[in-house]
């Protein structure tokens, strides 16, 4: 979901991640005046990735349609870094729980294992659990901002028929939109290029994942997915 402004503003169908040069728009629509949360990079451990390794993980990915350029891991805590974690459940392999409060996303590998992401989540006041699923899914998107994010943010009208897939699309490389009962739930997990948001609770209910990350994880979800969202 995007950031408008100090609050976020639902995702629509579609998708802003880019150099630096091009970011009016993403860095206006994904932060506004809310991202500025200062991020103090946490002590090495042992059990997590290191920069070193995350680099390799994180780094570029140059056959893609748009090539995708390699994190600055040095943006990123290393609790976030993708990890195959213990975690006991009784869902299926192939889920994916959602849990804001510690701002991760896991895919239930089955044997008490998951792959576990780092994530952004909604901001406060703009969080919801439950469950959905996966109803569609899409590479590059298209995304059009919803009406109620042009109320605020009248510069975002100019998409309103779509933003074309891009680096400066705010979906980025992938997304997978959730859906209830038939019906799409303006959710979303989607791609961000932007690591200082991962660990933060920016967006008005969507979750994103690194581009390298959501990646990983879109070529593992097939439609009809389940996904559990955790109170926060």
């Amino acid at each position: 979901m995007i950031m408008d402004r100090g609050i976020a503003g639902a995702m629509g169908k579609g998708a802003l991640s880019g150099p630096r040069s091009s970011r009016l728009n993403r860095r206006a629509f994904l932060f506004g005046s809310a991202a500025g949360a200062a991020l103090g990079l946490a002590g090495c451990a042992s059990d997590y990735m290191s920069l070193a390794e995350a680099e390799k993980v994180y780094g570029p990915v140059p056959d893609e349609k748009f090539p995708i350029p390699a994190v600055d891991v040095s943006k990123v805590k290393p609790q976030y870094f993708r990890k195959t974690v213990r975690y006991d459940s009784d869902e299926a392999p192939g889920t994916i729980i959602i849990d804001p409060s510690k701002y991760y996303v896991y895919r239930i590998e089955g044997e008490g294992n998951a792959t576990r992401y780092g994530a952004n989540v909604g901001r406060d006041g703009f969080r919801w659990s439950g469950e959905a699923y996966v109803g569609r899914k899409a590479e590059w998107p298209i995304w059009t901002p919803p009406k109620e994010m042009i109320a605020r943010q009248p510069e975002a009208g100019k998409y309103a028929r779509g933003m074309p897939g891009g680096l400066d699309n705010p979906l980025g490389a992938r997304v997978l939109y959730l859906y209830q009962n038939g019906a799409y739930t303006l959710y979303t997990i989607y791609s961000t290029s932007d690591p200082e948001t991962i660990g933060n609770g920016i967006t008005s209910g969507c979750t994103g994942l690194l581009s390298q990350d959501m990646i990983d994880l879109y070529s593992r979800t097939p439609l009809k997915t389940k996904v559990i969202v955790l109170p926060a």
